[in-house]
C-alpha cells in the first residue's frame, strides 16, 4: 500500500470508529498504551481494554480477549508485540471488527496478508494518536 492509500485508509477508520478494543491496554498511567489509550478517549472514542490481568482502565470493564466483547466496535488497537501477533490473528477475524491498527513497533507481514484475506482492513507500525493528532486536525 502507498502512502497516500495508507494516508486515506488511517482517516476513514479513524472518522468511522466510535469504539475501541485496546489489546495490551495498562492500568499503568506511564505505560504508553495507557497515555494513547487516554488521549484518544478523550478524543471522543469509547474505549474497551483487553488484558487478561486487569479488571478496569479508564473507567471501562476490561476483556480477557477481543473475543469476549459483548458491546460493539469497529477497531481493534494492538499494543501487543509482534512475536503474539500470529496466535491473536486468528482470535481477530472470529471479530465483526472491520479495523486492525497495530502501533508503532508492531508488525508481521504475513498477519498482515492473513488479516487482509479476512476481510480486515490493517494499519501496521503506525501510532494511531499521532495519525489522529496530524490527520484530523
Amino acid at each position: 500500500m502507498n502512502r497516500d492509500n495508507q494516508q486515506q485508509l488511517m482517516i476513514e477508520m479513524l472518522q468511522d470508529t466510535k469504539t475501541i478494543a485496546v489489546v495490551g491496554l495498562s492500568d499503568k498511567p506511564y505505560r504508553t498504551s495507557y497515555q494513547i489509550a487516554q488521549a484518544m478517549q478523550t478524543a471522543g472514542y469509547r474505549i474497551i481494554p483487553v488484558n487478561p490481568h486487569v479488571q478496569e482502565v479508564l473507567g471501562e470493564k476490561a476483556y480477557d480477549k477481543v473475543t469476549d466483547i459483548d458491546i460493539p466496535f469497529e477497531m481493534i488497537n494492538i499494543f501487543r508485540r509482534s512475536v503474539f501477533l500470529p496466535a491473536l490473528a486468528e482470535e481477530l477475524i472470529q471479530t465483526e471488527a472491520r479495523y486492525i491498527w497495530m502501533q508503532q513497533g508492531v508488525q508481521d507481514q504475513q498477519v498482515y496478508q492473513y488479516l487482509t484475506e479476512n476481510g480486515k482492513q490493517v494499519i501496521m507500525n503506525q501510532c494511531i494518536k499521532v495519525a489522529h493528532a496530524v490527520l484530523l486536525r
